[in-house]
């Protein structure tokens, strides 16, 4: 990985990320400075309650072009709000919180779960998870490495 001169770690366009808390160990994901908030590819999305607590459970395919492989993850929701999609679309959805691996460090972020079956890339990184550590060089690809679990 490339540090910076004030410390913050150079990304490129796209990079390996793992999700531990979700049982990812890796995907790939575009890094979008123009997206606010993050967001994770989920095929189908099932809201439940369980003690008084609001969860999700949501299956992911990590592998970009292979929708055999499958990873159920569950997680307690963070909110449901409305974001616009890069379509210009309004559509309403499910904010987890969840750790993220990039190289070898490791910060909570916030994701949202939506369907990027149309999508090339499973996972969006956008900016709100990168302020203050990263900074990206749109030349660059795969600059942290894999994840070191």
């Amino acid at each position: 990985m490339q540090q910076q001169s004030d410390g913050r770690i150079t990304l490129g366009w796209r990079e390996r990320v793992s999700l531990p808390d979700l049982g990812i160990p890796q995907i790939k994901a575009k890094v979008d400075t123009g997206a606010r908030t993050s967001a994770l590819h989920a095929y189908f999305v099932e809201p439940y309650e369980t003690n008084g607590e609001q969860r999700v459970k949501f299956g992911i395919h990590p592998i970009q072009g292979d929708n055999k492989t499958s990873i159920i993850c569950d997680a307690p929701v963070l909110e449901q709000r409305n974001v616009t999609d890069s379509g210009g679309h309004l559509e309403s959805r499910f904010f987890i919180e969840a750790d993220i691996l990039i190289g070898t460090t490791r910060r909570k972020i916030e994701i949202s779960l939506t369907n990027r079956d149309t999508m090339k890339f499973r996972m969006l990184l956008g900016r709100t998870s990168l302020t203050g550590q990263f900074c990206v060089d749109p030349e660059l690809s795969y600059c942290s490495g894999k994840p070191n679990l």
